[in-house]
């Protein structure tokens, strides 16, 4: 009865440590990315999909040598629990993101920008790949960004406080932890270095996408795979849609409220503080 027990509290007791995850997870990226800025594209394009991969593999290890059987069998019912996806959900949220793309174009009308927006772009935001290669990054990055995030960091902070100070607090870090792409030429966030407008509008739509990726997050208990379709999605229309970059700042607007009307038709869901310290207890 007491090995029982002491079993019990060994799968179910586990601490996440949120913060060590996150050095983690900034030093093996950076690591790769930052000598990556002094290189030529094609050497410093290798070590950008190295540091891509980062946090998903620092996220792994974490969980593997956590000696929790109970967040093992969690991570792989995350990725590939298809029981646990809300279709309706992925296919509203899909809509929403279209929906937020096609007002954004529309309003974009009055500060002089072009209906032509609405075509597809001939080429992908990042040039240090080609067209073949930068499909596969994006499916790569949409894939490994969200087993990282999700795998691991966001349960981590959400284990000790309501789902919308963690939506906030992880939209900023995600939102830095990007920051070294603003220097390595090809790609998207170094195209953006000739305003600095964009580059700022760049860090400050990460965190109400935060909320919204959250909210299929959540809305398909806690699905890995969930996020994966909506990330691919939205990164495949931020590449092909021929918006230009004063849009993507009337978008950024556009995103705050659609996140404000997600989080207020959700109230429960982003502030219950039922599942603080208990979200492995649920499984």
């Amino acid at each position: 009865m007491r090995s029982n027990q002491k079993s019990k509290d060994n799968n179910k007791g586990y601490r996440y440590r949120p913060v060590l995850y996150f050095a983690m997870a900034y030093f093996f990226t950076w690591i790769f990315w930052v000598p990556a800025i002094f290189l030529p594209e094609n050497i410093a394009m290798p070590l950008l999909l190295l540091g891509l991969i980062s946090p998903a593999v620092v996220s792994t290890v974490f969980i593997l040598v956590s000696g929790s059987d109970a967040l093992k069998k969690d991570l792989k019912d995350k990725i590939f629990g298809f029981y646990k996806v809300n279709w309706i959900n992925v296919i509203l949220s899909v809509i929403v993101f279209a929906l937020i793309v096609v007002f954004s174009i529309f309003l974009s009308l009055a500060f002089g920008q072009s209906l032509d927006q609405f075509a597809f772009a001939e080429d992908f935001n990042f040039t240090g790949v080609g067209v073949a290669s930068a499909l596969v990054t994006i499916i790569i990055a949409s894939i490994l960004e969200e087993v990282g995030w999700k795998g691991y960091c966001e349960d981590s902070i959400g284990n000790y406080m309501n789902w919308f100070r963690e939506s906030v607090i992880f939209g900023a870090i995600w939102s830095f932890w990007h920051f070294p792409l603003l220097f390595i030429r090809g790609t998207y966030q170094a195209s953006l270095m000739v305003n600095p407008m964009f580059v700022v509008n760049f860090f400050v739509s990460a965190v109400p996408m935060g909320f919204i990726i959250t909210w299929v997050y959540l809305a398909s208990n806690r699905s890995i795979l969930a996020c994966i379709i909506f990330h691919l999605f939205v990164n495949f229309m931020q590449e092909k849609i021929a918006m230009t970059p004063e849009t993507k700042c009337v978008e950024t607007i556009i995103v705050f409220i659609a996140t404000a009307v997600i989080v207020i038709a959700n109230r429960d869901m982003f502030f219950e503080t039922r599942h603080i310290g208990h979200i492995l207890d649920a499984e």
